[in-house]
């Protein structure tokens, strides 16, 4: 009888590794930020606070969504814009040592605003500031820090060759930190993978305030935080990658077909086609609402093609002759020109627009969701698609995503991002709006959307992509991590790998302090 009472206090442990949330004690935490300042490299010039008159606006230029724009409803006490490796240092020490959250923010472009938000007292940790490249042209790698921009990467790499690049994000301003870590996938996936199929080193501040690199935090670690997320095991302060070769002339097009031109066929026939095309070429379907009076759905085609525009014709011909695709259609030019047109800036703008940064608050509201579809999702099941995004009454879309190439080769555990072979395409699903009053209408919306989608679509789990952070999906509350729930959202973001990434956590972390409402929680011993 006593040994199974051992047995059950250890399952209570197992399932909540934080029982009780202990108060946090700000004022110590800002004056251990101030007494550990380095006068080499002072910290106090990086704190932000409440009494600052540039606090507000320090926390908006990176808050990409407006529903979580406003600091005030956060409980943030701090912001660290960190400028040196010593203030990530501090900031960790300090904060632990008074049992104060942090928020690690590169880019801003967590969807939920985890990032930037708890409903506990918390600092965040911005690292805007750290933004240093190195390119190294013979030995085809850079060395990137967290802060840094991918359309600030893209430049460093074409300004030093014409015929190597990243396989990354298609939106410039995503920072390095957070997208790598949490997969990085982008229009080059086919031919090479996903980011983090490239990092080959990494520096990290580990719970105790130490910098590691891959030989210092071990390959388990390393492992970990190649597609687990860095936030749930320490601060990522760069990344070391391998480049890759591009030709000099590479293709893109952008081909629309609405519902009248048959939209529906040619996207059903999208579905079996565009996992099994050459790796080179990377086909993108794009559903969403038209604007003007006769609302209805257009399909947007977008394709990169590593090669020319002859070579191009030749395969959607052959493969996809139902795209109509004409050789008008079709732009050649480099590879750091292809970013600017992903990022829907029109044909000829200049590449300078990669290296903007945020400078005004966010201007919109957004709700994302994802999937993996394994088989065709049959014309019934699109078409139900299409009658709820007609429900909307605001910009609505969808991304389908193929899969295929170099994706089917890389074993699932190789990194700790797990969707690989069997995957058709991956969908996005994105709604956006101005007015706060239509906020209930579109997430009752997007739920909908999601809900006729899920017969289609990967299931036990229902597969989520991480980069798309969905609270939906399952998240535990601010400061508490339960096991059971934390295996209910990492099943679908990490699948098999979940239990790995629990252990590793369990290692490095064990109290648990690198955490947020979808972190990867420390597996208890039973």
């Amino acid at each position: 009888m006593k040994v199974v009472f051992v047995m059950f206090l250890a399952m209570l442990v197992s399932v909540s590794s934080q029982a009780v949330v202990q108060k946090p004690n700000i004022g110590n935490f800002l004056q251990c930020l101030r007494d550990r300042s380095d006068p080499k490299n002072p910290i106090t010039k990086a704190i932000f606070t409440p009494q600052n008159s540039t606090f507000t606006s320090s926390y908006v230029s990176y808050t990409k969504n407006k529903r979580y724009s406003n600091p005030n409803d956060t409980n943030l006490i701090a912001i660290v814009e960190a400028k040196h490796e010593s203030h990530v240092q501090t900031t960790v020490v300090c904060a632990k040592s008074n049992r104060v959250q942090i928020r690690i923010r590169s880019g801003g472009h967590d969807y939920e605003g985890l990032s930037y938000t708890s409903s506990l007292p918390f600092a965040v940790l911005d690292m805007n500031n750290l933004r240093s490249i190195t390119i190294d042209v013979s030995g085809k790698k850079a060395w990137v820090q967290a802060g840094a921009t991918l359309g600030e990467l893209y430049t460093k790499i074409s300004e030093a060759s014409k015929t190597l690049a990243f396989p990354a994000g298609v939106c410039p301003t995503l920072g390095a930190g957070g997208h790598i870590s949490g997969g990085g996938y982008g229009n080059l996936m086919r031919k090479y993978g996903i980011s983090v199929d490239h990092v080959v080193d990494a520096q990290l501040v580990d719970v105790n305030g130490k910098i590691l690199n891959r030989a210092s935090m071990g390959e388990d670690l390393f492992w970990a935080i190649r597609g687990g997320g860095g936030a749930s095991f320490g601060v990522i302060l760069s990344w070391t990658i391998n480049l890759v070769a591009v030709p000099e002339t590479i293709t893109v097009f952008n081909v629309n077909k609405t519902l009248g031109q048959g939209a529906t066929d040619v996207l059903y026939k999208w579905q079996l086609v565009s996992s099994k095309l050459p790796r080179e070429l990377f086909l993108r379907a794009m559903p969403q609402i038209t604007k003007g009076a006769n609302k209805t759905i257009a399909v947007k085609f977008i394709a990169q093609f590593l090669g020319s525009s002859k070579k191009l014709m030749e395969i959607i011909n052959k493969n996809l002759p139902e795209l109509g695709l004409k050789g008008e259609d079709c732009y050649e030019m480099s590879w750091l020109n292809t970013t600017t047109f992903w990022a829907d800036y029109p044909v000829g703008t200049s590449t300078s627009v990669l290296l903007k940064r945020p400078s005004t608050p966010p201007g919109a509201f957004f709700k994302s969701k994802s999937d993996y579809v394994k088989k065709p999702i049959p014309k019934e099941g699109i078409e139900k698609m299409w009658k709820t995004m007609l429900k909307f009454n605001n910009h609505v879309f969808m991304q389908w995503n193929p899969y295929g190439g170099v994706m089917d080769k890389i074993p699932a555990n190789a990194t700790a991002f797990p969707h690989r072979k069997g995957n058709l395409f991956k969908i996005q699903y994105f709604a956006l709006w101005i007015d706060a009053n239509a906020t209930k209408a579109n997430l009752a919306l997007m739920k909908e959307l999601y809900d006729v989608a899920e017969p289609y679509v990967s299931s036990n789990p229902r597969e989520a992509f991480l980069n798309y952070r969905d609270i939906d999906v399952g998240s535990n509350p601010s400061g508490m991590t339960n096991v059971v729930e934390g295996k209910i959202y990492g099943s679908k973001y990490f699948v098999g790998n979940l239990n790995r990434l629990m252990n590793v956590k369990a290692k490095y972390d064990p109290d648990n302090f690198f955490r947020h409402e979808q972190s990867i929680p420390p597996l208890r011993a039973m």
